[in-house]
């Protein structure tokens, strides 16, 4: 047996959380202040969201979380900010990847700048984040990797075709990764949420008929906000999850069952 039965205990760790400043990546860092986390960065693009989750959290949490403002579409900024945080905070043992962004629009109308700021954070920034945070979990011999795909990466929802090929993407990268670096004891694991109530899709779920059709699909009856992933993120980053990599977790109230 092993000497220490696995738990859901991030004491004396270092985690970075991109779009930590709201939405899921902020219920997930304090998911993993509130288990032991010693350090919590949060990265995000918008200053002034960051600026409010960082004193919300640090009050909460006796200082324990800092903010980095970085933007994923702007790459070499963003290993900067990463490889600045590292030199200061010491190897990161987690990453969780919950950056996203959304432009919804029929795929006849979808414009390159459209494709190109949907697939640029969803997909190419977070792999340039990963590479980096990667490249020194190798070196080190261990950590875990969790990124957010969503139910959008297996179905063919309209009105979706970047956010859905990106998505896809993300399945994929995770599966790549997790083959590429499990030898050199680095997991590397997906959620995929159904719809949530966040920024991302609130307009979208205030129209009555639309928010109708979907609960429909929804086997649960409801639908989930940030704080219903936080559970299978820390899961996934934990040593519960210590011989599991390569997975994509779908957390969508059964979307998927049908």
């Amino acid at each position: 047996m092993s000497q220490a039965a696995p738990a859901l205990d991030f004491a004396g760790q270092v985690v970075l959380v991109t779009g930590g400043a709201g939405g899921i990546g902020a219920a997930a860092a304090e998911g993993f202040l509130a288990t032991g986390a010693r350090r919590v960065v949060l990265l995000d693009a918008d200053p002034a969201a960051l600026e409010s989750t960082v004193k919300a959290l640090g009050q909460a949490f006796s200082g324990r979380v800092a903010g980095e403002v970085a933007d994923l579409l702007d790459v070499p900024a963003t290993r900067d900010v990463i490889r600045r945080v590292l030199d200061a905070e010491g190897p990161a043992d987690v990453l969780f990847n919950a950056a996203g962004v959304n432009r919804r629009k029929p795929a006849l109308e979808v414009t390159e700048k459209d494709w190109d700021s949907v697939v640029g954070v969803n997909l190419r920034g977070l792999f340039f984040a990963t590479q980096e945070v990667g490249r020194h979990m190798v070196a080190r011999g261990r950590g875990a990797i969790v990124s957010t795909a969503s139910v959008s990466s297996v179905r063919g929802h309209p009105n979706l075709a970047a956010y859905a090929a990106s998505k896809g993407g993300v399945a994929q990268l995770t599966r790549v990764l997790a083959h590429e670096w499990a030898a050199r004891g680095v997991r590397v694991n997906a959620v995929a949420p159904g719809y949530l109530e966040t920024g991302l899709t609130r307009r979208y779920l205030s129209d009555p008929a639309v928010r109708s059709a979907i609960l429909a699909k929804i086997p649960l009856g409801r639908i989930g906000g940030p704080a219903d992933i936080v559970g299978a993120v820390l899961f996934l980053a934990s040593s519960l999850a210590a011989y599991v990599t390569g997975e994509i977790l779908f957390v969508d109230g059964g979307r998927t069952v049908d």
